[in-house]
């Protein structure tokens, strides 16, 4: 048998890929992260799948569920929220399985960020804004972050950030943040994209660590940080692409 990763997407039922859905109405034993997943995707399980919520679960535990069902012949999909590539402890589980003899494959989802971004109506490398998005997160009671890896270094950049992890440092990374971006830099805090559930709050680097607040987030937040996160922030005349200005010669090769 094989473990399947698969990546949930940001938690709507009808936002998970086809693959996603095969797999899971194929699966004998469903493992899935109950704190970020919405139930609604739980329903393109059968109906006497075992659906185990792994959040008070450590890894080797999680780890032991799946390998215990792969040797009992059963097919076998560890649910990740968002797309696996990003947070999912995928190395950490993959390597346990590879020691246990256990093969695996990835079914790719829809990131919270591309979920998040779509909420919001926005492009997030707007042409003279922003040409790159960097992905990561803040370090509280979490794995310790790479030396070189720093805040700092990243939003030097200028380039479109978005924090996982970080909601309930949102007042210390924002006056940080407003060193390198500007005090009044465009900022949009989405939770639970998708969901019933889901929040939208916009502002700036100075005002949004209260409206988190008056929230009260505390998890399942992405921050997202740049002046392409405005609609308003964008001039017309700044913000369009060579590709297609009509005054591009198209008989070049790009």
């Amino acid at each position: 048998m094989t473990i399947h990763f698969v990546g949930a997407g940001p938690g709507a039922a009808d936002l998970i890929t086809l693959r996603a859905a095969t797999q899971l109405s194929r699966a004998d034993v469903v493992l899935y992260p109950g704190t970020y997943i919405d139930g609604d995707v739980l329903s393109h399980c059968r109906a006497d799948a075992r659906r185990v919520d792994t959040q008070d679960l450590d890894l080797d535990q999680m780890v032991a569920v799946m390998v215990d069902a792969d040797r009992a012949g059963q097919d076998v999909v560890r649910l990740t929220s968002g797309d696996p590539s990003v947070y999912s402890a995928l190395a950490e589980q993959t390597r346990r399985l590879d020691t246990a003899g256990v093969t695996w494959d990835v079914t790719p989802g829809i990131p919270a960020y591309a979920a998040a971004a779509a909420r919001l109506g926005r492009e997030l490398t707007v042409p003279k804004l922003a040409q790159s998005v960097v992905l990561t997160r803040a370090q509280a009671r979490s794995t310790a972050m790479p030396s070189g890896e720093k805040l700092e270094n990243f939003a030097a950049t200028g380039a479109t950030l978005v924090l996982h992890l970080a909601i309930t440092r949102t007042r210390e990374l924002a006056v940080e943040l407003a060193g390198h971006y500007g005090a009044e830099c465009p900022v949009a805090v989405v939770s639970r994209v998708s969901q019933p559930q889901e929040l939208v709050l916009r502002g700036t680097l100075a005002d949004i660590a209260d409206r988190v607040e008056e929230a009260d987030l505390r998890q399942a937040a992405l921050i997202m940080v740049g002046p392409a996160v405005d609609p308003t922030a964008v001039s017309p005349e700044l913000a369009e692409s060579y590709l297609y200005d009509p005054a591009r010669d198209r008989s070049l090769k790009r």
